[in-house]
C-alpha cells in the first residue's frame, strides 16, 4: 500500500505561481512512476506531468515549458512547480503513484486562478 498526501493548492491571480507537494509513505520502493493529474469542472481527469524513477519527465502540451515536476527521493516527495498560471489551469490537482499492480491517488488539492 502507498499513501499520498498533497499540499500547496490555493487561489492565485493570473501570472501567479504555486508549488504543489505530494508526500508518499508506505511501500514507496514499489513506486516506479509518480505524476500529477488535474480535473476541471465538467471535464475528464487529465495527466499534467509524470516523472519516472530514472528522473525522466513528460508533460501535457498545455503546460510544457511552464510547469516543472521533480522528485526528492530522500524525502519521498514529489513537487509540481507552476509559474505563470492561467485561468485554464484551474482544477483539482491529484498526486499519483504507479506500482506494477495499481495506481494510487492523493485526496486532491484545489488550484484556482482568477483575478
Amino acid at each position: 500500500q502507498v499513501q499520498l498526501v498533497e499540499s500547496g493548492g490555493g487561489l492565485v491571480q493570473p501570472g501567479g505561481s504555486l508549488t504543489l507537494s505530494c508526500a508518499a509513505s508506505g511501500n514507496i520502493f514499489s513506486i516506479y512512476v509518480m505524476g500529477w493529474y488535474r480535473q476541471a469542472p465538467g471535464k475528464l481527469r487529465e495527466v499534467v506531468a509524470t516523472i519516472n524513477s530514472d528522473g525522466s519527465t513528460n508533460y501535457v502540451d498545455s503546460v510544457k515549458g511552464r510547469f516543472t515536476i521533480s522528485r526528492d527521493n530522500a524525502k519521498n516527495t514529489e513537487y509540481l512547480q507552476m509559474p505563470n498560471l492561467k485561468p485554464e489551469d484551474t482544477a483539482v490537482y491529484f498526486c499519483n503513484a504507479q506500482t506494477s499492480s495499481r495506481f494510487y491517488w492523493g485526496q486532491g488539492t484545489q488550484v484556482t486562478v482568477s483575478a
